[in-house]
């Protein structure tokens, strides 16, 4: 339940405006929906304009992020590409929108609690740019949190220019958060369901029916521009890899929960640790810490191509998931070197003052890591119907639902991003016990952390409403 003095807050703000009809509210939501739509399409228009000038020099906007980038005509001096890209970042951050930083969403959700939902206008367009700026320069960094912020901005700014009640304002910046989860993923549950676990403050019909409303607007304007198909492709599991008469398979899915809820405290612990070094321990202002961290990511991606023909770890990082999900995973020891990696340049990217989400870097570390695991299961235990592939999508979800707290919609999205009805049991397993996992180690998700540091606490739970 909401603490005593919030809940004050919100009734005495709610008291000040006049509620606008439920009908109003749905065609604003409507507008919102497609607002949030096109801002995913504008925002990843972006990331791959910036991401063949960086990597290919020519103008591009069309970029396939699931295909591995080729070898850069530069060589070497790729590894100024993150750098260049982090000059600019710092440069908008510094001057024109601090909230940018970071990965997003802790932002939409300290505007909601601490600052009555109002988010600038501002934010939207310096977030889509220096967040497309970082994934398309290489940054370790999603598209997640860029989109929810974005989002969030759009149904802030019209709830500030038609004025209405508290309530309905965090619905309008909830509507812009499914939305824009939504549109860019091709998940329309799953966006609203992470606007309903980490965003909506109370959950009754006259909020949830704006943000389906908003969700499936913006879902249909995705599939326009970026059409209607999943996000990834399993061809391996086109025939069920479970059978109820082999159940034994599900226990190893507790070890993978268990594993993928202590990575999800790593992950947690190692992003904020990097941001502590750089804040406190490395010397110079922001331009030259950001910079510094990016100069290293590029030192690592350009590494992995020397040693292994791919970049692997740069930008969202999708390319080396496909090849996991389509069996075309690297050799087991790899995979264990990607997964650290990917963790280390994640941190740099974030630490040093990045701009980006914490979804597709949680992705990539859940399916490295439950592939490995899948290949060591089924090296030891042959006699076991073991997929890797089918760990590497429950890995996903394990690390997503564990790191951000958001269980059911980590559960439903990788369901919706890979449109394969067999990966329920296991992912709800694996999910369930990453979360309690992470729970008992680390009370706060990877969002709630940098508020608490901040001495902003969020409630444990929502308040709920009949009608």
């Amino acid at each position: 339940m909401f603490e005593e003095k919030r809940e004050d807050q919100f009734s005495r703000d709610s008291d000040n405006y006049k509620e606008l009809a439920p009908l109003v509210l749905c065609l604003l939501a409507v507008l919102i929906g497609m607002g949030a739509g096109l801002g995913a399409v504008i925002f990843r228009g972006l990331i791959g304009l910036f991401h063949n000038i960086f990597f290919l020099g020519k103008l591009s906007f069309y970029y396939d992020a699931n295909i591995h980038t080729p070898k850069s005509p530069w060589g070497a001096l790729i590894i100024l590409a993150p750098v260049a890209g982090a000059i600019v970042v710092a440069f908008l951050v510094k001057n024109f929108a601090p909230e940018a930083k970071g990965h997003g969403v802790p932002e939409v959700m300290d505007a909601i609690y601490y600052n009555k939902g109002i988010i600038r206008p501002v934010v939207a367009v310096i977030k889509s740019i220096a967040s497309a700026l970082s994934i398309g320069s290489g940054g370790s960094v999603g598209r997640e949190g860029p989109i929810i912020q974005i989002g969030a901005s759009f149904g802030s700014t019209m709830a500030q220019i038609i004025r209405m009640p508290f309530w309905q304002r965090i619905t309008l910046i909830a509507a812009g958060t499914g939305g824009g989860i939504a549109a860019t993923f091709n998940t329309p549950i799953g966006g609203i369901l992470f606007a309903l676990e980490l965003i909506m403050v109370e959950i009754s019909a006259r909020t949830l029916v704006p943000v389906v409303i908003a969700t499936a607007t913006a879902t249909y304007i995705g599939r326009m521009f970026f059409g209607d198909h999943p996000s990834f492709v399993i061809p391996s599991l086109e025939k069920p890899y479970f059978h109820i008469t082999a159940p034994v398979v599900l226990f190893t899915y507790v070890g993978l929960g268990i594993l993928a809820g202590l990575i999800s405290v790593v992950f947690i612990k190692s992003i904020y640790a990097f941001e502590d070094f750089f804040d406190t321990r490395v010397k110079g202002n922001y331009y030259q810490r950001h910079a510094l961290g990016m100069f290293l990511v590029g030192i690592t991606m350009y590494f992995l191509m020397l040693t292994s023909g791919h970049y692997y770890v740069e930008g969202v990082g999708y390319a080396t998931i496909q090849d996991i999900l389509s069996s075309a995973f690297p050799a087991f020891y790899l995979l264990v070197i990607l997964f650290v990696l990917k963790l280390i340049v994640t941190s740099l990217t974030l630490g040093s003052g990045g701009s980006g989400g914490i979804f597709s870097p949680s992705l990539f570390l859940g399916a490295t890591v439950g592939a490995a695991y899948g290949i060591f299961i089924r090296h030891f235990i042959p006699g076991l119907a073991i997929s890797p592939v089918a760990f590497a999508v429950a890995g996903m979800a394990g690390v997503v639902g564990g790191a951000t707290g958001a269980a059911i919609a980590a559960i439903v999205m990788i369901f919706e991003m890979t449109l394969d009805y067999n990966v329920i049991i296991p992912m709800t397993i694996t999910v369930a016990i990453s979360y309690g996992v992470r729970k008992v180690l680390c009370k706060e998700s990877i969002y709630t952390m940098k508020l608490a540091r901040r001495g902003h606490r969020l409630p444990d739970s929502m308040r709920r409403e009949e009608n």
